[in-house]
């Protein structure tokens, strides 16, 4: 879609959420490859006392298991030994996740799936290993779910390319992302960046667990789960293609999660970069566009 600006007219909102999100930082050189030893970082005594105080406050619904959030710290000091050596031998196996499905104030409904509450304390022990090596290397025009950026300065910074007189507006927005992410083309961006195949093995299977929903377990082969701590980070790093080939072409833009949106000067380029836009996400990423 193409939205025309005029230079005094109020900047619209972006589509882009209202809170504040965690990211930040400038693109390195390269993308950075961390280490054979990363299990060990992710089962650290201080890393698992931050993710259980992060669980913690984050609350949230149970998962399949029915264990609540209150519950989780006598069942890890119960059970953690076992735990610890299946993840450091690479067989711990995430359990199903917990299909819901959340009411939009426009009609309809969005699918959220709840891992149990082990598997999001496990997947927010993994999230601060990766993401100081990863988030440095994203766009510095992506702001959402990133540490010190937020949804105002990506609106700020499109009321720049109006400014500057780019008031013809290109919304991007990806159909179903979170329910439509190809596994395959995910990890292959994972596993660039990580040589310790045990944890690239574990974000596999979360991607991979199965959904509960109505009594039955559904494989999946496709999309992340919107409710787990890691789905931010791995959206992101699917998407800094996206980034990439926008700013190879000179693009000015903004991303803000799945929505991304091109400033130009007309209507008849608005068109034509949607359109190629559109093209490579289908064919490059094999995603659609909505619209």
């Amino acid at each position: 879609m193409t939205t025309n600006y005029s230079a005094s007219a109020k900047q619209r909102e972006l589509s882009l959420g209202t809170r504040d999100e965690i990211g930040g930082g400038k693109r390195g050189a390269e993308s950075p490859v961390v280490d054979e030893q990363l299990m060990e970082e992710v089962v650290a005594r201080e890393n698992l006392q931050a993710a259980l105080r992060q669980v913690r406050r984050n609350g949230g619904r149970a998962g399949v298991d029915g264990m609540t959030v209150e519950e989780l710290p006598a069942y890890l000091k119960a059970h953690w030994p076992q735990i610890r050596e299946q993840l450091l031998t690479g067989q711990y196996e995430p359990q199903p996740i917990k299909g819901v499905e959340i009411p939009k104030p426009e009609g309809g409904g969005r699918k959220l799936g709840i891992p149990t509450v082990l598997d999001r304390f496990l997947q927010q022990a993994v999230l601060p290993v990766l993401q100081p090596q990863w988030d440095p290397t994203f766009s510095e025009h992506s702001y959402g779910f990133r540490p010190g950026r937020s949804a105002l300065q990506a609106v700020a910074q499109a009321q720049q390319y109006v400014r500057a007189g780019y008031r013809w507006g290109v919304d991007i927005d990806l159909e179903k992302f979170f329910d439509r992410v190809n596994h395959d083309k995910l990890m292959s961006e994972v596993e660039k960046r990580i040589k310790d195949k045990r944890v690239s093995a574990l974000i596999r299977r979360y991607l991979k667990a199965g959904v509960l929903a109505e009594g039955l377990v559904e494989a999946r082969d496709e999309g992340t789960p919107q409710g787990g701590p890691l789905s931010p980070l791995l959206s992101n790093l699917l998407l800094d293609q996206l980034d990439r080939e926008l700013e190879r072409r000179g693009h000015r833009f903004v991303r803000y999660a799945d929505d991304a949106n091109l400033y130009v000067k007309s209507e008849r380029a608005g068109k034509r970069v949607m359109a190629r836009v559109s093209r490579f996400l289908t064919r490059k990423l094999r995603l659609t566009v909505n619209g």
